[in-house]
């Protein structure tokens, strides 16, 4: 009996939380079809029905990353708020969205990707670069609609943020997922945007 689309979607889905699953358990594992199979209950012709290739499973996480990361920051960037603000909230969702999703984090930072498909790492680096055009667009606003005056350029501040976010994320991968990339966060938000902007 066929299946109909919501059972493939479900399927789908219970393959994707499932590789999810074996990311964060497994440390610099080669994930197979073979053991990807077996973890969901199904053979591996089954898995690719669903999916063509594993790196289309990858890219569907991908995916899924992007969509979550880029809808929130949409909505930060157009509320009201100082630019100090809006910049710690996109870090912090950064932060908050690793923390929750701790498989994910193994392709956030390229550790589950070694040996896949090199787009996937390209597309990997172009989330962040965006993430990093959305903290440029939040200071350049800031300049021309609230004087904001950043200490160093805005590349070279949105970089500076962006590296940090990032290299906590890192922490928190190679950490065993045991140190919340949020730790000591809020005191070194402070410290940090204290000295963003040249006095007035």
């Amino acid at each position: 009996m066929a299946m109909t689309r919501e059972q493939k979607r479900s399927r789908r889905d219970q393959i994707l939380q499932a590789l999810a699953l074996m990311l964060e358990q497994g440390r610099g594992q080669r994930i197979t079809t073979a053991a990807l199979a077996r973890e969901v209950g199904v053979s591996e012709a089954a898995l690719y029905r669903h999916f063509p290739s594993k790196a289309r499973m990858y890219e569907a996480l991908i995916e899924y990353i992007e969509q979550t990361l880029f809808e929130r920051v949409t909505l930060i960037i157009n509320e009201p708020g100082d630019v100090s603000t809006r910049c710690q909230r996109i870090l912090t969702l950064l932060l908050v969205f690793a923390e929750k999703n701790p498989g994910l984090c193994r392709i956030m930072t390229g550790e589950a990707l070694t040996g896949e498909h090199e787009r996937l790492q390209t597309r990997m680096t172009q989330l962040y670069e965006r993430l990093e055009t959305q903290l440029k667009q939040v200071l350049r606003t800031g300049e021309i609609e609230q004087g904001y005056r950043p200490v160093i350029g805005v590349s070279a501040l949105a970089n500076l943020l962006m590296a940090t976010a990032e290299g906590r994320v890192n922490q928190y991968v190679r950490s065993g997922f045991r140190h919340s990339p949020q730790t000591y966060w809020d005191d070194q938000w402070q410290l940090l945007s204290t000295h963003l902007a040249q006095p007035e």
